[in-house]
């Protein structure tokens, strides 16, 4: 798996100009709109430090807090479900949904649906289930993953969405692919699902220890759509969503969607804290790996992440190389850590997909430091035996060099002998560093050699 993510961006670049730039300038302008977001609030990184600690201190006290939240739901009526593992988690949903003779389930946007594999395995028992995610709902019908946690389907043109809506007979209007058009078509077409849905599921992004609240945040509005018409709603929560109260609560909110979107809130902020009456609500917490997590003393940090987006969107290496390069379901920056987390000999060659820039670590509302975990990573490769055998020669040729200064200064000081190579000769597979580059010109005195000669100078009055 080492050259995995090599390979599939390989694919990725082949459409520099429709796919690469398109991408890029998307995922750069969310960038921006996130920095305008957050200088307008003086104490954002007041508010950053804040965030961090609270999760910090949430996750090395996960136990009390769920058992705050598990009573609080409890009090209200909600039945709550612990499920170790996906397979666990997937075996409750469906028993709950067998129990209730459901034949339909809508769903709004859920990553641990999606990490879990949920939507297969209940449709393979009969089940049918609808994405209300407008995203979502577009990867559903064309059959694709997700290639963003907050934007799944931004990847896809308007034409490309336009056409299928066509195939499917969803939209009415050949050739008409104006975004407004096909927004509408798809409400049109989703309206009946939600009439007819026998129960609705949701995600979660915070659960309020403090009330027991699953609070959930949508720009769409479906969540709720999703759990105003079916009487059964089901709440899909990973163990580390769950945070002390309200207070923290108005940290994270204002953070989240100015990190992900660049908006001061999303549009829909829905407080799910028990059933409406005459209906059932259900909540599922899923481990799933994430208390291994806490013990790793490296890594347990990853746990802050709230799904923002955000490190994503100013990755370098991610907007030019597309969401599906990655081996791991949640692909940029968190998804390498996560990946890693759940299987490193499996997903090793996504490690290579990071300048070591950090701006992801810049940006993160939580300070997860993504692109500093991903350095640890990378310093434990030879650990799984995934190590690049080519680079870990390189390397210690250079530690050689280095560690010898007459052959580091005479190496440099007949450095610009390489100017006159050729470029047809640079430019071969022996020399991967001509794929999308242009070589760099040696100058004729190195650095070092400059400042010495500026201290003499300096030192002589000249």
């Amino acid at each position: 798996m080492s050259t995995y993510h090599s390979k599939r961006a390989k694919e990725f670049l082949k459409n520099p100009e429709e796919k690469i730039s398109r991408h890029d300038q998307t995922f750069w302008s969310v960038r921006q709109k996130r920095d305008a977001a957050a200088a307008q609030l003086p104490e954002w990184e007041n508010l950053r430090e804040q965030a961090s600690r609270i999760k910090a201190h949430t996750v090395t006290h996960l136990a009390d807090y769920l058992e705050q939240f598990t009573t609080n739901l409890e009090k209200n009526g909600v039945i709550v479900h612990f499920a170790k593992d996906a397979q666990e988690f997937n075996e409750i949903a469906y028993g709950i949904l067998e129990t209730h003779k459901v034949r339909k389930l809508v769903k709004s946007k859920s990553m641990l649906t999606e990490e879990c594999g949920l939507n297969p395995y209940l449709m393979e028992r009969g089940i049918d289930v609808v994405e209300s995610d407008l995203g979502e709902r577009i990867l559903q019908l064309m059959h694709l993953k997700p290639a963003h946690i907050v934007m799944p389907a931004i990847h896809l043109t308007r034409d490309e969405v336009g056409e299928m809506f066509e195939e499917k007979g969803i939209s009415k209007e050949i050739g008409n692919h104006d975004p407004t058009y096909l927004t509408y078509c798809a409400r049109q077409n989703l309206r009946k699902d939600f009439m007819d849905a026998d129960a609705g599921m949701t995600g979660c992004n915070f659960g309020v220890a403090a009330t027991g609240d699953c609070v959930v945040c949508t720009n769409e509005g479906n969540a709720d759509m999703s759990t105003s018409v079916p009487k059964l709603h089901i709440v899909a929560m990973g163990l580390e969503k769950v945070i002390p109260d309200y207070a923290s609560l108005a940290v994270f909110h204002r953070l989240l969607s100015r990190s992900g979107t660049g908006q001061p809130a999303t549009s829909f902020t829905s407080h799910f804290r028990r059933a409406r009456p005459g209906a059932e609500m259900h909540v599922i917490l899923v481990d799933n790996g994430r208390s291994d997590i806490t013990a790793n003393t490296a890594h347990w940090e990853t746990l802050k992440c709230i799904r923002c987006g955000a490190c994503m969107n100013t990755c370098p290496v991610y907007r030019r190389s597309g969401g599906y390069s990655y081996s791991y379901f949640i692909p940029g920056p968190i998804g390498v850590n996560l990946s890693m987390l759940k299987d490193p000999k499996k997903h090793s060659g996504n490690v290579s997909a990071c300048s070591l820039c950090l701006s992801c670590d810049c940006v993160c509302p939580a300070k997860v430091t993504p692109g500093s975990q991903i350095y640890r990573w990378r310093q434990s490769l030879e650990t799984y035996g995934t190590e690049n055998k080519e680079k870990k020669v390189m390397a210690e040729g250079m530690k050689a060099v280095y560690e010898n200064y007459p052959v580091y200064d005479a190496l440099l000081r007949n450095s610009s002998v390489a100017n006159y190579i050729p470029e047809a000769w640079a430019d071969t597979s022996l020399n991967p560093w001509s794929i999308g580059h242009t070589m760099p010109r040696f100058a004729r005195k190195p650095f070092h050699a400059l400042f010495k000669q500026a201290m003499e100078e300096l030192k002589n009055g000249k």
